[in-house]
């Protein structure tokens, strides 16, 4: 017997009925970071497990830009969560009343030093990301370049117009080179060791790019001999059959927190607590894990290929909130002294 197509109209749109609510009870989080655009996938499905319910919207950029942005919406924000994002600009978020403390299920597991000290927490960490050198071995046997052991081996004739690292405006890796710099040797507001330091460094520079990976890129292709980076994309580019070797310098490694965030404001508040206990959970940490040395909770990532394992020792001492309150001063200090060779935009 024909059914008649009427009766076909009416099926579908009782079924189109039944999966409306369905479709409609999805929560849509929108989750500024800084995080790799090849990781999000994995925390994405990793949440999801869990809260099959939530939606995750990524906003991506580098760590300067995402903060800038978040900056700029102060007065009309957008953001629900800040994910992957630099501890250090997460303390100047704080700074601006723009964080909505919460202290997350898993809280207590993460190591006290890579954590907020308010109670309860404005920001916790996920994982540590720090300096490494990636340095062309096929390119530097042709230039006869010897491989540096050091920050200050960078300053030698030998390296003019190979080196590229980060804007630290622009890209949180960057940003944690210049602040250990400072660190060993000095601020003084302009004229401290630091700064004579990156002055030699400069004449060396080829030129500063927005972002953290691309100085290891363009190592890794044989544009120029050293790029200064960080280990996940070290890592990752050494992996993929590039002829870098890692370095990490022996006077300290900068180094910040990739972390987490609930932005003040959000309209979806239990959802975004939920993405907040996932984010600081085992599950969660071993994920982190698979791409850094070093995570929040102790004794979970495993030991990674080309990482010394002296390398948790190895990192300049940082103070998130002395770092913030000094941020705004510093890079526009570095700006005025070495912008000129930022790539352009």
């Amino acid at each position: 017997m024909r059914i008649p197509g009427s009766v076909h109209l009416f099926a579908a749109a009782a079924l189109l009925a039944l999966a409306l609510p369905a479709a409609a009870q999805k929560t849509q989080l929108l989750v500024y970071t800084a995080l790799e655009t090849d990781q999000l996938k994995a925390y994405q499905e990793g949440f999801n497990k869990v809260h099959p319910d939530i939606d995750l919207r990524w906003v991506r950029d580098s760590t300067g830009v995402i903060t800038a942005k978040l900056l700029a919406e102060k007065a009309n924000p957008q953001a629900d969560a800040v994910m992957g994002v630099a501890a250090s600009s997460l303390a100047l978020l704080d700074r601006n009343g723009m964080l909505e403390p919460y202290r997350p299920l898993n809280f207590d597991a993460i190591m006290s030093q890579f954590r907020d000290k308010k109670n309860p927490p404005a920001w916790f960490g996920m994982d540590v990301w720090g300096a490494t050198v990636c340095f062309n071995t096929v390119e530097a046997q042709k230039k006869n370049i010897p491989k540096p052991e050091t920050w200050k081996d960078l300053l030698k004739p030998a390296y003019k117009g190979q080196i590229v690292m980060p804007n630290p405006a622009s890209s949180g890796t960057g940003f944690f080179d210049v602040t250990a710099w400072l660190t060993l040797w000095g601020d003084d507001g302009g004229k401290g060791g630091g700064w004579k330091y990156m002055d030699g460094l400069h004449e060396n520079i080829a030129q500063y790019t927005h972002s953290g990976s691309k100085p290891c890129n363009m190592a890794a292709a044989g544009e120029y001999v050293v790029g200064i980076s960080f280990e996940y994309r070290a890592n990752a580019n050494k992996a993929k059959g590039a002829p870098i070797d890692l370095v990490f310098p022996k006077e300290g490694l900068g180094w910040d927190l990739e972390a987490f965030a609930i932005h003040k404001g959000t309209k979806k508040l239990d959802a975004v607590k939920k993405l907040a206990d996932w984010a600081s959970s085992k599950d969660a940490m071993l994920l982190y894990g698979k791409n850094f040395a070093i995570t929040a909770q102790p004794g979970v990532a495993a030991p990674l290929a080309n990482v010394p394992k002296d390398y948790e020792a190895r990192l300049v001492k940082m103070d998130f909130a002395t770092v913030a309150e000094n941020r705004e001063r510093v890079l526009a200090e570095w700006t005025r002294r070495y912008n000129a060779k930022s790539e352009k935009r």
